[in-house]
């Protein structure tokens, strides 16, 4: 069983600041990074960490050497990826304080993903491999199209949340690890419980792993609910949190197939990451939570 990741690459602009600049206000940031990221390529290093066999499939600019070498430095397969000319995708981040952050990013042409290098890349996969996905491609719909006709497993995170995802076919989903942000853009729903009720009754062949934050997260497979504790941590940088847990849950679950020590294993890998500056950077490796 191989994990094809197809998804974003950028180079991290990020700025340490008091707070979130406002509207209409200048401030003065207090550091500035350069770090690897996109959640993509945070989601691939994750899973490779956590000791899946992973392939990445995206676009990198001529710059974009730095990306490639931090996967495989990691561990990831990048025989997939596709160089061409210009710069890569980059973001401006900001983070303040007490760990929050918000996220400015722009790719230019690099995220229309074409209908050739789809079939390129899937066709190399097929019945009883995964496709993981998240929203930062165009034409993510093609993606999913084109693994479900390789009988692929499609394992979805529809981030960022927007009007596209109305055109993926969301019927073809096996796992769908989402926010309660992206929970509630789906089903209408604001309680935890009550997302993955209506998740499951839409889409009742799919799991649904729902992440809460400082709360936990809990999932809902086959009409059966758990949960899972938060671990505490002292946050420097939430910025990989999400991907981190995303890419340990799912290397976990498909290596032993139990979804509460798979949540376990997310939730002590995203507490290790918030507690380091960086996206990629902030990923622990297994040996590091003493498994």
């Amino acid at each position: 069983m191989k994990i094809l990741n197809f998804g974003s690459l950028n180079i991290d602009h990020v700025y340490q600041v008091e707070h979130i600049v406002g509207k209409g206000e200048t401030l003065q940031a207090q550091e500035k990074s350069i770090f690897c990221g996109g959640k993509g390529l945070n989601q691939s290093i994750a899973l490779a960490r956590a000791g899946a066999e992973v392939y990445h499939a995206g676009i990198i600019g001529r710059d974009g050497g730095m990306l490639k070498e931090k996967l495989e430095s990691s561990g990831v397969n990048t025989a997939l990826l596709k160089c061409v000319e210009g710069a890569s995708s980059h973001t401006i981040i900001q983070v303040d304080s007490k760990g929050n952050n918000c996220i400015l990013f722009f790719a230019d042409r690099l995220l229309d993903i074409g209908q050739d290098y789809i079939e390129e890349v899937v066709n190399q996969f097929g019945a009883g491999d995964y496709i993981l996905l998240q929203n930062e491609l165009n034409h993510t719909e093609l993606i999913m199209e084109a693994a479900h006709r390789r009988g692929m497993k499609i394992v979805l995170n529809p981030s960022p949340i927007n009007d596209r995802l109305r055109c993926f076919p969301l019927e073809y989903v096996d796992i769908f690890i989402l926010n309660e942000i992206e929970g509630h853009a789906l089903t209408g729903q604001t309680e935890p419980e009550a997302i993955l009720r209506d998740m499951g009754k839409e889409y009742p062949g799919a799991m649904t792993v729902l992440t809460l934050g400082e709360r936990g997260s809990c999932s809902l497979k086959d009409g059966r609910l758990i949960s899972q504790e938060a671990c505490p941590a002292a946050a420097v940088d939430t910025t990989a949190a999400g991907d981190t847990f995303t890419g340990y849950f799912m290397a976990e679950y498909l290596r032993i197939g139990k979804r509460a020590e798979a949540l376990a294993l997310a939730a002590r890998a995203a507490a290790l990451s918030v507690m380091r500056p960086g996206a990629a950077d902030s990923i622990p490796m297994r040996e590091e939570l003493g498994v």
